[in-house]
């Protein structure tokens, strides 16, 4: 199985653990494959940096350094303009499809109101474990 996360999950998953956390020790597991690619990698980066956070970038540089030791990098080939609300999401959609994802995990609601895009189902955290309880 093929999965996307969205930045939000990575975030939730590093830094408060919950649903997101089990997902990421599931992908650490070998189960599901976690995909990503430079816009996720960037956007967590400048995150993981912001006052909110005040991760070191020696962290950055560690956490950056796991996730790509356990995902797969691509680079989306083909511009998506499907959600007009928040463009920035349709990046998310461009990984997943070059990724030829089964799931976007996400917590956005523009990505969460597509449900389904190009067969690549759209889930909350939580619908992902109630669906593949392990």
């Amino acid at each position: 199985m093929r999965v996307v996360l969205d930045t939000n999950v990575l975030i939730s998953a590093i830094v408060f653990g919950g649903n997101p956390r089990k997902i990421l020790e599931a992908i650490l597991r070998g189960e599901p494959k976690l995909f990503l690619c430079d816009y996720i990698l960037n956007e967590l980066i400048g995150v993981l940096q912001s006052p909110k956070f005040g991760f070191s970038p020696e962290v950055i540089r560690s956490i950056i350094s796991d996730l790509n030791a356990i995902g797969h990098l691509v680079t989306p080939s083909l511009r998506i303009r499907k959600i007009k609300e928040d463009l920035a999401d349709n990046r998310i959609l461009e990984c997943a499809v070059e990724a030829n994802a089964d799931y976007i995990i996400s917590g956005d609601i523009h990505l969460l109101n597509q449900k389904e895009y190009r067969n690549i189902k759209v889930i909350t955290p939580a619908e992902y474990l109630t669906i593949h309880k392990k």
